[in-house]
């Protein structure tokens, strides 16, 4: 990881070319965004160049949000490619085949703000800076889709500096910093941490939990996951999150649960880390538990519900086939002949009609995670991420988080993957050619008669 000695290094160049370039506070105002990324593209000299990238990196920090999206504005107008010289270069190339023309049609393709980038990524801290604009970008991208091609850029550049080769997994104790725990707390979004007591709880002898952290970016988390060693597979969040659950020996376990995983820095969506970081985690527990024979997650299912209101997804006729063995116990239940209506009315206060919409709620879940799609992909998001990730869909489970958030987003569903390590390469090759979800026996049983009516 950066030292603090490489840190006082870099930010002692970045001081002396600052006086090469007498950089003051005093004629900052003078300076603008774009003369400052001008003269950061042209300088050449290490030390005012370092010093340039800083000062720009400054100013950036210093904008209000409208200037900052004036700044990308700049960067997609004013730092693009220059199109005559790509049309140049693409003909001279096309007339000799040659290597030397082939590099500069390589050269001339690259748009100007890609150098910029670059190069403000030699300031101190420039890399933590870039992933901040582009966390900004991100923000105004819906609304001015016309800038895509600077959020290309940066994706393109930031997919390169956070290759997995660069990056450390570590381990997260109640050792670790209070800097990055408290990064923990802040970052968790599946199932929040309401205390330091709950966080201690989640890091105790039979919890773990794994981050992977960049050299450049030391106690910044980019995506950390948390599993419990229990006996059985996990059904239900209750005894995952309660702090005072009692701690179970290690050795006793029989299997391990993954129960959150957290993407911690909005300018990396889209660059994945979380395939690399459950594989390796599995392999790195089944080392120090050999006695640990199942891997799997128990995952939300947060679309569930808006895709049971979506009537092009859960059709009417869709619905009553799947629920027709069950229609007349909802109905009965909540006094309404209407199927379809009776069971949107046990839905307003599920945990009331549990023994009686459990069953369809079920089928319900695997109907949506097997057949439910947006595109060629499976509708909900988790189920895409484990299914690509060679996982394989092994139970759906009725009201397992019964928490507002659980019921509201899914009923109070959740599904456990399960994450075989020889069937990794295999279900993943299956799912991302031919879009065949890995189910098990039970769950590809219970799937027929729902496929065969979708």
């Amino acid at each position: 990881m950066k030292s603090v000695w490489l840190e006082r290094v870099i930010d002692s160049v970045a001081d002396r070319g600052r006086e090469l370039l007498r950089l003051s506070d005093n004629n900052k105002s003078e300076a603008s965004i774009e003369k400052l990324a001008l003269a950061l593209l042209s300088e050449k000299g290490e030390a005012s160049g370092t010093a340039l990238a800083r000062e720009l990196v400054i100013y950036y920090e210093g904008l209000t949000d409208n200037k900052r999206l004036e700044f990308f504005e700049l960067l997609n107008a004013g730092f693009g490619p220059d199109e005559d010289a790509i049309i140049r270069a693409a003909d001279a190339f096309k007339a000799s085949r040659e290597q030397d023309s082939y590099l500069a049609l390589r050269k001339a393709i690259e748009p100007a703000r890609q150098r910029l980038f670059r190069r403000i990524n030699i300031a101190p801290n420039g890399i933590k800076a870039i992933v901040a604009m582009r966390a900004d970008l991100l923000k105004v991208l819906e609304q001015h889709p016309h800038l895509k091609a600077v959020d290309a850029d940066l994706k393109r550049l930031l997919t390169f500096w956070f290759n997995r080769g660069f990056l450390q997994l570590q381990r997260i104790d109640w050792r670790t910093s209070a800097t990055v725990l408290e990064k923990l707390i802040n970052y968790e979004s599946v199932h929040e941490i309401q205390s330091w007591a709950d966080l201690r709880r989640r890091l105790a002898a039979d919890r773990r939990c794994f981050a992977f952290f960049h050299p450049a970016l030391p106690e910044e988390p980019l995506i950390f996951v948390e599993a419990a060693l229990v006996k059985g597979m996990s059904a239900k969040t209750t005894p995952l999150l309660d702090e005072h659950t009692p701690v179970l020996d290690p050795l006793q376990a029989d299997s391990v649960v993954f129960f959150s995983i957290n993407n911690c820095l909005q300018g990396l969506r889209g660059i994945s880390f979380g395939n690399f970081l459950i594989k390796q985690v599995v392999t790195d527990l089944a080392r120090e538990f050999p006695g640990i024979k199942r891997f799997s997650t128990l995952s939300p299912m947060p679309f569930f519900t808006r895709a049971l209101q979506d009537s092009e997804v859960f059709s009417e006729a869709r619905l009553v086939s799947i629920l027709k063995d069950d229609a007349a116990n909802i109905c009965n239940a909540v006094g309404e002949n209407d199927t379809v209506k009776a069971l949107a009315q046990a839905l307003n206060d599920p945990v009331s009609y549990e023994d009686i919409i459990s069953g369809p709620l079920t089928r319900l879940g695997l109907a949506y995670l097997v057949c439910a799609k947006q595109g060629d992909r499976p509708y909900d998001p988790v189920a895409f991420f484990h299914l690509s990730n060679g996982a394989r869909l092994e139970r759906v489970n009725a009201f397992a988080n019964v928490l507002p958030r659980g019921l509201k987003e899914s009923a109070g569903l959740m599904a456990n993957y399960r994450y075989i390590p020889e069937d990794f390469e295999s279900n993943h090759e299956a799912f991302v050619h031919s879009q065949e979800i890995s189910l098990s026996k039970k769950l590809a049983k219970g799937s027929k008669n729902i496929k065969e009516s979708w």
